[in-house]
């Protein structure tokens, strides 16, 4: 059913890390009467496992759909997630060149076999290179990272000198499902005070394929610490002229095979994404 859709299953390596920065509402300004519960989220969850929240939002109708709004309101470390608005601030203080820079392999051993390799701007965000990224995060610097997370109102980051290369993957940086998705619509309705080539080159290395005629961009993201395990799926989902953001957030049960987290985060979004245009899309 999936195989159109181009899944990268890399598990991350355990950290444990902090950050700092401004807040926006938990709730992303949503109110109860622009959300829906759907049971059917919640069966997605069970059968697979694992506990958390689906959360999509139809922009066209402005319906927030999911399984558990309490969970959308609560922050987690953004992990991967982070290499979104980090590779945006990477490319506007132009640290990153979307076109011709490289991140060289100095041979030393890596976390992940795919890693050890000289990886594009594109191949680093797709195979969510660790290294690659604490490199960039490095070059931009406090200041400049503080700077940037202030102006793109992106979740509660912690950031310091001393945690300047982690924050996003452990310590007291937070996020919301909520707010994962405002950034997002705020990103691709170019509300952001960034530049219009840089939305678009972010889209391009976003951009994971087609499923059921939609044309899917997103980012996955996971925590592992002190026995905690946080994962990720968010982004958002274009189809005909309408486009639908979502954020999944899960966690696994005490049974769950962690073998299977890396892709069960995006069969549950798959699953999700299905369900609306099957149960919502055909009716507009």
């Amino acid at each position: 059913m999936y195989k159109c859709f181009r899944l990268f299953l890399f598990i991350l390596p355990s950290i444990v890390f902090v950050s700092c920065q401004n807040s926006t509402s938990s709730e992303g300004g949503v109110s109860k009467e622009n959300q829906v519960y759907l049971p059917e989220y919640q069966q997605i969850l069970d059968s697979l496992n694992v506990v958390g929240t689906i959360v999509v939002h139809d922009f066209q109708k402005d319906v927030f759909y999911s399984n558990d709004f309490q969970w959308a309101k609560r922050g987690q470390l953004p992990a991967s997630t982070f290499k979104i608005p980090n590779t945006i601030i990477g490319i506007e203080t132009g640290v990153l060149q979307p076109d011709t820079s490289v991140f060289r392999w100095d041979g030393s051993p890596r976390a992940m076999e795919i890693w050890q390799q000289d990886l594009n701007l594109e191949q680093a965000f797709q195979y969510s290179c660790v290294p690659c990224y604490q490199e960039v995060a490095r070059k931009i610097g406090v200041e400049r990272m503080q700077h940037f997370l202030q102006k793109l109102d992106y979740g509660d980051m912690r950031v310091d000198s001393i945690n300047l290369d982690v924050f996003w993957l452990a310590g007291e940086s937070r996020i919301t499902p909520f707010q994962q998705i405002d950034f997002l619509e705020r990103f691709y309705f170019e509300k952001l005070p960034i530049s219009v080539s840089t939305v678009e080159v972010v889209k391009s290395i976003m951009f994971l394929g087609v499923f059921q005629e939609a044309e899917i961009y997103a980012k996955t993201g996971w925590v592992s610490r002190n026995g905690l395990n946080s994962g990720w799926f968010v982004g958002f989902a274009r189809k005909q002229d309408d486009v639908l953001f979502f954020a999944v957030n899960v966690e696994p049960k005490p049974d769950f095979n962690m073998d299977e987290f890396p892709a069960v985060r995006k069969v549950i979004a798959m699953k999700a994404l299905e369900l609306f245009f099957d149960k919502y899309f055909k009716s507009k």
